[in-house]
């Protein structure tokens, strides 16, 4: 039988909440300059969430 460890679980949690992600933007009928900017916005603010823990987690 197939088990997942944890870090393979992590992998594929986030490769079916990109999956998803791509679908609902390829869907999306919008302006392609707003559509560019909406698309770009998670990964920023993931930048932001990983680089406040980094900063938090040295003190």
């Amino acid at each position: 039988m197939l088990t997942l460890k944890p870090k393979h679980l992590t992998l594929v949690m986030f490769l079916v909440l990109g999956l998803g992600y791509f679908s609902a933007m390829s869907n999306l009928e919008v302006n392609y300059f707003l559509k560019s900017l909406i698309v770009l916005m998670p990964i920023q603010v993931g930048a932001i969430i990983y680089i406040t823990y980094l900063r938090w987690s040295r003190r």
